[in-house]
């Protein structure tokens, strides 16, 4: 009987575990964690310095309502001439003059100064524009966001009711009601303005309301049993303020020229205030009645004020809607 070696020493199995050749190292605990992958802002549209650049334009823009801003506040401490004074307590004083040294802008068929009147126009249309929409965002801004948060029929009640009157002219409103409410002044002008005005307040804050309110993080608030004030002054009203802001200024330009379309028509502050609304009614008038001598310079200076005002205002708030909007699109 033959003897046969163990097959494990002359011919090892191929299954068998050979020693490594090396000692083999634990990575599960010190091998290091792979890079974070890193976003590339540009790449998915979030280019930091397109979005953070207003142009030089707006800047000029901000700086021209500023201006006017200022001389709002301050006319009376800029030592021009008195835009009430008129040939009939100062015979010198040149009728219908065209611009010089003297008068700037030239003077209207009493003698006033144009230059002064379209400064002190400004603290008008301004009162009217802010004080009108800040009436606006208080009562409408103040519905909207309680009726998006609490839906149901308080939201269906107020939607109808605003709805229904967006549904009729503004113009039409004022004009009814400037000739029952009198007389006019530059108070009632501003209530009746920030009454106008709550329905479209009412409709864009209810609409971000409810956009901010479909968000994770207040649904997460809500889960979490924060209180409704804390949703409301802590979750959504930060969410709204950009749209709120821009809706703001836009709404501030369409106030000044509902103004002034009252003014050309003659209800809005009555004369002699100084209103760029008022000084283009009078100047067309003058300049439509015949053999009066009178210059464009009575239309020209007040409609050039109002055009450059508006177009800073709507300028900015367009600017800033853009801005927000592409900042919001961001979270």
């Amino acid at each position: 009987m033959t003897d046969y070696p163990p097959q494990n020493s002359i011919h090892p199995s191929p299954f068998a575990q050979s020693p490594p050749a090396f000692p083999r190292e634990d990575h599960s605990i010190h091998e290091p964690a792979m890079p974070l992958e890193t976003i590339d802002d540009t790449e998915h549209g979030f280019d930091k310095e397109k979005r953070q650049s207003l142009g030089w334009f707006f800047w000029c823009c901000v700086v021209y309502f500023a201006l006017n801003v200022f001389v709002a506040l301050f006319a009376n401490h800029l030592h021009l001439t008195d835009p009430y004074l008129t040939t009939a307590t100062n015979p010198n004083l040149p009728v219908n003059g065209g611009p010089t040294s003297a008068n700037w802008f030239g003077t209207d068929e009493l003698g006033r100064d144009i230059f002064s009147r379209v400064l002190y126009g400004a603290r008008v249309s301004l009162s009217i524009g802010f004080g009108a929409i800040t009436i606006g965002f208080l009562i409408g801004g103040t519905l909207g966001v309680y009726a998006a948060f609490r839906r149901k029929k308080i939201d269906a009640v107020l939607s109808v009711s605003m709805y229904t009157i967006l549904a009729f002219p503004a113009i039409i409103f004022l004009l009814a009601f400037t000739a029952i409410w009198k007389p006019i002044s530059l108070n009632k002008i501003i209530i009746l303005l920030g009454i106008a005005s709550i329905p479209a307040v009412y409709r864009v804050i209810r609409g971000s309301t409810l956009a901010a309110g479909s968000r994770e993080f207040v649904m997460a608030a809500k889960v979490q049993g924060a209180s409704d004030f804390r949703i409301i002054f802590k979750e959504i009203l930060p969410n709204i303020l950009p749209t709120a802001i821009s809706f703001y200024m836009i709404g501030v330009a369409t106030l000044i020229i509902l103004e002034g379309a009252l003014a050309v028509l003659g209800t809005s502050v009555p004369p002699p205030t100084p209103s760029w609304g008022n000084m283009i009614n009078e100047g067309i008038s003058y300049i439509n009645s015949p053999n009066t001598g009178v210059g464009p310079w009575l239309v020209l200076f007040p409609g050039l004020a109002f055009c450059l005002l508006l177009l800073s205002i709507n300028y900015i708030g367009d600017k800033l809607r853009e801005h927000f909007d592409v900042t919001e699109g961001k979270l």
